[in-house]
């Protein structure tokens, strides 16, 4: 049995927005997510899907329920999670090779490995020819490969993705979710992934957490089992199996139900 790296225990978060009233975004959720294993948060548009991912960054405080990491709970930002977001973060005065290496020496880690570790994971994402280049002579698809480089370079337990390539073309998403399958194949990371996009989510997941539409509550873990338990890094491939037809329309009818909910 694989081991249970993130859990998540009735977790709820209400929001004040003013004159005593507030605002309930997640209600009574909880799931787990297996050691390196990639788990996708899907659902309706304010499902509290990036709620919950910020506050298993630590980045938003629970109102109720709790979270652990490593057998940890998570009290606020911690080294052992890393977070990509969708707008691009990198250091536009700073090369691609300095932007991997920043948080590293923010944690005092020396030169030589610094150097070492950035030169790794730069190849890993494919960006070696462009350690010397600026943030701003790359395009959105090699930014955001630096901000994953630079994240995994801090050897997070878990990777934390929001929508990563939501701002993306086509056919550059289509290129970075094969990057990512690729990438937790070869570290084993494990990675909670934010999307709306249905077949980003069929994809990349080895489980999709379905949440209902707001407040969000846990609707559906659902496993793709026509992979067979394993990931598939070829797009044209994934769409081909028997099974991926029938749960891409059983993931549009969940959507469905939870927008006629809201009406």
């Amino acid at each position: 049995m694989t081991a249970t790296l993130v859990d998540i225990s009735n977790l709820s978060k209400a929001f004040d927005i003013g004159r005593g009233q507030k605002l309930q975004a997640v209600q009574d959720v909880s799931f787990s997510v297996e050691k390196n294993s990639i788990c996708v948060l899907l659902g309706p548009s304010g499902c509290g899907k990036s709620t919950i991912l910020r506050m298993i960054a630590g980045l938003e405080t629970a109102t109720e329920g709790e979270i652990v990491v490593g057998g940890r709970k998570v009290d606020g930002p911690g080294r052992d999670r890393g977070m990509v977001f969708q707008a691009y973060t990198s250091f536009d005065w700073l090369t691609v090779r300095k932007n991997v290496e920043f948080g590293m020496k923010i944690n005092d880690v020396p030169a030589h490995e610094r150097r070492e570790r950035a030169e790794h994971f730069l190849n890993l994402v494919g960006l070696s020819k462009f350690a010397d280049a600026y943030p701003s002579q790359l395009s959105g698809g090699m930014r955001q490969r630096v901000a994953i480089a630079r994240t995994l370079a801090n050897d997070p337990e878990v990777l934390l993705m929001d929508e990563p390539f939501g701002a993306l073309d086509a056919e550059t998403r289509w290129l970075m979710q094969e990057l990512m399958i690729d990438v937790a194949e070869k570290t084993n990371t494990t990675m909670v992934i934010v999307t709306h996009d249905l077949e980003e989510a069929i994809f990349l997941a080895d489980k999709i957490v379905f949440l209902s539409s707001h407040p969000g509550r846990l609707k559906e873990e659902i496993v793709p089992s026509f992979k067979n338990g394993a990931r598939i890094a070829d797009k044209e491939r994934i769409v081909r199996l028997e099974g991926y037809g029938a749960l891409e329309e059983k993931l549009m009818r969940l959507m469905r139900e939870e927008g006629h909910r809201d009406e």
